[in-house]
């Protein structure tokens, strides 16, 4: 790849709200200081935008409509802060192709394709750099896959969605329930007009599957992470995970996983988690984002800070643009994608996991022997058992050891037919160490 002409790196940013303004603000605010970090004068070089109209504060002979044209000019980076797949895919591979380097914060798109737009960048030797994509603010991707290039990754677990911490984290700090906690986060701006990409764990699927395709060099995308949303987490839920030292979090959960015989495969999920109140996952409160990663000699390593908003997002996507330009001046490259593992996605049911079980069971002798024999007959081990009594019925715990997912559901479905069992009243999975 050649050095760029004049010494001037010229930049694109398709794109230009929360984060793209604050993008446009520092690029120009901070230009001397850029330059000095680059090597050369980063120029922003056109904005494109759907209504140039709408955007009076923003220099108005660098707007445009045509984003397609604008890739196409005299530029040698595009900064893509649109989101979606379509049509911002033939955008940036158009871009890569033509040896343009590409900064995006676009989670959904990597999630979907980004060995598409990894080849096309290793193809021309542009650079493909996604910092902003998870995680905001918080140096994470990088970390992943260059200073822990040499380690062996295990497992990255975190909270990489705002809005259902901030939800999870009311409900745990008032006892209020779903509904009203998500209603004050709408009003409090926490939460979208539609928060269905939030709250149902699309948002951090997508992450998930970044995480994942980064820690384990194998490609990985959104369709293979098991997801389940928050929606269903109820006051009860959090009352339950208090009474056994824990709290309630949405965590994106990527694993290494070795079977019986020695070979690996990848976990990658999404759903709400029982964790003690003692791991460093269950104090990020609000909307902050926080990801525990544990490697073989790097041990364990925890990422936190703001996981959105406009001015932490720009500084990761400036970091990505200071970076880019760097190589361009000095005619390097920055790293490829590395997929040489290509593990295996291990499906849900095969992955391990433990459940935390509440159950309203009839007050009678025998019942805890009866549904303790079920467990036992879907080869699931129990770690521990609380019971309470109350008129005519009795409120049973159960939380499991370890085992595959698919035989703890068949459990759950089981003793819920069973005469002893009232009703199974709620389901969750649990991390950490037994209470």
């Amino acid at each position: 790849m050649s050095t760029v002409d004049g010494k001037t790196v010229r930049v694109a940013l398709l794109g230009c709200g929360t984060v793209g303004t604050e993008v446009a603000r520092l690029l120009t605010e901070q230009a001397g200081e850029l330059a000095a970090r680059a090597g050369a004068p980063v120029e922003l070089a056109g904005i494109a935008v759907r209504r140039p109209d709408k955007h009076p504060e923003l220099p108005q002979h660098l707007l445009t409509s045509d984003a397609a044209a604008l890739v196409e000019s005299d530029v040698d980076v595009v900064v893509e802060l649109i989101g979606g797949v379509d049509p911002v895919r033939e955008w940036l591979l158009t871009a890569l192709r033509k040896g343009k380097s590409v900064v995006t914060a676009n989670k959904a798109l990597l999630a979907e394709h980004s060995a598409e737009l990894s080849e096309a960048a290793d193809a021309s030797g542009a650079d493909l750099y996604f910092e902003a994509a998870v995680a905001g603010a918080i140096p994470l991707l990088r970390p992943l896959r260059e200073s822990l290039a040499g380690d062996r990754i295990t497992k990255v677990m975190g909270i990489v969605n705002g809005t259902t911490n901030f939800i999870l984290h009311a409900m745990d700090s008032t006892g209020a329930g779903y509904a009203e906690t998500l209603d004050e986060a709408s009003r409090l701006g926490y939460a979208e007009a539609d928060p269905t990409a939030d709250v149902d764990g699309y948002d951090a699927a997508s992450k998930a599957a970044i995480l994942a395709s980064l820690a384990f060099h194998t490609r990985v995308t959104a369709s293979d992470v098991h997801r389940e949303g928050i929606s269903n987490v109820s006051a009860s839920d959090i009352a339950a995970a208090k009474a056994l030292g824990r709290t309630v979090k949405l965590l994106s959960i990527c694993e290494r996983v070795e079977s019986a015989d020695g070979t690996e495969s990848v976990s990658a999920r999404v759903h709400p988690v029982m964790i003690p109140r003692s791991h460093p996952l269950a104090s990020v409160g609000g909307a902050f984002n926080a990801v525990f990663v544990e490697a073989d000699a790097a041990g364990n390593l925890m990422f936190y800070g703001q996981g959105a908003g406009g001015a932490p997002t720009a500084s990761a996507v400036l970091g990505d643009l200071v970076a880019v330009a760097r190589n361009r001046v000095v005619g390097g490259r920055g790293p490829r994608e590395s997929a040489h593992a290509a593990l295996p996605v291990r499906p849900m049911g095969q992955t391990p996991t433990r459940y935390h079980v509440s159950l309203d069971v009839a007050d009678k002798p025998g019942v805890l022997a009866q549904v303790a024999q079920e467990f036992a007959a879907q080869g699931v081990s129990i770690a521990a058992v609380r019971q309470r009594d109350r008129t005519n019925t009795a409120s049973l715990v159960i939380v499991t050891h370890l085992a595959p997912d698919a035989a703890l559901a068949a459990t759950v479905e089981a003793i819920g037919k069973m005469d002893v069992v009232n009703e199974v009243v709620s389901v969750m999975r649990v991390e950490g160490e037994d209470s």
